[in-house]
């Protein structure tokens, strides 16, 4: 049975990517500092998860980890101190001294048809070429906006204890968010797939919603009427610091701030729309997944909005 090694295991995105490479029959290792990383996570057999060290910041210790996989699924750290370039090519050259068969990066953002956009954006197009320069076979997946971000301490408070879906998006923004359950079935989708090595592709959800019919979707999911309420990307910058605590730095946290809110200023106003995904196009490539990807009304229902829920960090 082939081996999948999740790097960044402990997070929102890797959770997603250990539940479904299990769920669909692959060994799986988890990468995480913390030996206890999985502990509490509501997983189907977890328990049978091998969870190593290794710091993205020391290659001394990337053999370690990742001797034996199989597959690599690398999503890059939210406070990553090292540009995405550096990080995703060192993990490429560890995995192409491995013989490793597939590293798939899920960049989190959007990936521009062009170099030079600023943010992420532009750090992706450099990402790639440092992945494809590695000698290591990968595929790279711009997944533009998570569903799942609207659990996090961000977010779900303002749902849950006011009534109110606080997000930076202009009331005409369209996004196809998607779910991390679906992120990851597009990355196990890809791995059987000679086309896909040496090939990125933007992903999203379905649908193009804009905040009213998101909030709409939150108020059937949640039984009570939840009112979208745009706050400036300013604010969304402070939310985010202060939901981080004290995992976030305090020398880091006004820099942070600044960029969430460079960062949703040029997503609301850009002309190339980095939110919205062209799912024809995704439905060319994966047509096995039309038809099969989680809807937004969905996945708010199947999600659980009281205080039991499991949350990791960072939401």
């Amino acid at each position: 049975m082939a081996l999948i090694t999740v790097i960044g295991a402990s997070g929102r995105q890797g959770l997603a990517q250990v539940r479904q490479a299990l769920k669909a029959g692959y060994e799986v290792r988890a990468i995480s500092r913390r030996p206890d990383a999985l502990e509490g996570a509501p997983i189907e057999g977890v328990e049978k998860v091998e969870v190593r060290p290794m710091d993205l910041y020391d290659t001394s210790t990337y053999r370690a980890a990742l001797e034996g996989s199989d597959y690599i699924f690398y999503t890059h750290p939210l406070q990553a101190r090292a540009d995405r370039a550096v990080l995703v090519g060192q993990v490429g050259k560890a995995a192409a001294e491995l013989a490793v068969k597939r590293v798939v990066w899920n960049t989190s953002s959007w990936i521009p048809d062009k170099p030079g956009d600023p943010f992420t954006y532009g750090e992706n197009t450099k990402g790639i070429n440092a992945l494809w320069r590695s000698g290591a076979p990968g595929t790279v997946f711009g997944s533009v906006l998570f569903m799942d971000n609207l659990l996090t301490g961000w977010a779900r408070p303002f749902i849950v204890n006011e009534g109110r879906y606080v997000y930076p998006h202009k009331p005409d923004l369209e996004a196809n968010w998607i779910s991390l359950d679906d992120v990851a079935r597009f990355m196990l989708a890809s791995l059987e797939r000679p086309d896909m090595e040496g090939a990125w592709l933007n992903i999203g959800g379905p649908e193009r919603l804009v905040g009213k019919q998101v909030a709409q979707h939150l108020s059937e999911a949640l039984g009570r009427p939840i009112k979208y309420d745009p706050c400036t990307p300013a604010e969304f910058g402070r939310y985010l610091v202060a939901a981080a605590g004290d995992e976030m730095p305090e020398a880091m946290r006004e820099d942070f701030a600044k960029g969430i809110e460079a960062f949703y200023e040029y997503n609301n106003n850009a002309p190339t729309r980095p939110f919205a995904v062209d799912m024809d196009h995704v439905y060319e490539r994966f047509p096995e997944l039309e038809g099969k990807l989680e809807t937004m009304g969905e996945w708010t229902k199947r999600q659980d909005w009281g205080e039991s829920n499991y949350r990791p960090a960072f939401g």
